[in-house]
């Protein structure tokens, strides 16, 4: 049966994509995680994707995991790498904002317009299309020229500090600055700005 197959390749806050399930025809599939979900089993987020009914500790019921969501949908599309977080929660996990982001931004493949605002589960998302298709090789440069047009923005450190922590970002995501040179003309001249700002000027040289 489709449940016993779902509970056994899917834990209970992930989601579930209608097109990835096994079945004689996706109209049979769909039809039977209609009534999955109409008998309780699973919670339908929207057309086509679902999760496991579940409850909290607390007693309260669960929730699909947004971040699970992302990058399933957005970040690791089909199992290859196919997007990349941006914006002030990428300025947020390498330290150079303590602010919380009120939405999610990322930037994929699966983008089908330059910007779309979703909302899952009550958590909106905004979706950028990338300037060229990101896969594993070039996807550290162009998230790295993408944040390199909103840091001086978002960033709460300057000086030294922001130097240095430019740096760490640049080993720790492991960015190639031949392929930033060779995809640097495709984004705002602000990019240049903020390189320099960040004394990373000697790596495009």
């Amino acid at each position: 049966m489709l449940y016993e197959y779902i509970v056994a390749n899917y834990k209970k806050d992930e989601p579930i994509f209608l097109s990835e399930l096994p079945g004689k025809s996706r109209e049979s599939v769909r039809q039977e995680m209609k009534k999955l979900a109409d008998d309780g089993k699973l919670e339908r987020v929207y057309n086509g994707v679902y999760y496991l009914s579940y409850e909290t500790i607390l007693g309260t019921k669960g929730k699909l995991s947004v971040d699970k969501y992302i990058q399933k949908r957005y970040l690791e599309a089909d199992g290859k790498t196919s997007g990349y977080i941006t914006g002030i929660q990428l300025a947020n996990v390498y330290g150079f904002t303590t602010q919380n982001p009120s939405c999610y931004e990322v930037c994929s493949n699966k983008a089908s317009t330059k910007q779309r605002k979703l909302d899952v589960d009550g958590r909106q998302i905004i979706v950028y299309k990338p300037v060229v298709d990101i896969d594993e090789t070039n996807k550290a440069a162009l998230q790295f020229l993408d944040f390199m047009c909103t840091i001086d923005k978002y960033s709460e450190i300057k000086g030294e500090e922001f130097k240095n922590k430019l740096r760490e970002f640049v080993i720790a995501t492991g960015v190639d600055f031949e392929q930033v040179k060779s995809y640097i003309g495709l984004f705002p001249d602000r990019v240049y700005r903020n390189i320099y700002q960040g004394g990373l000027m000697n790596e495009l040289v």
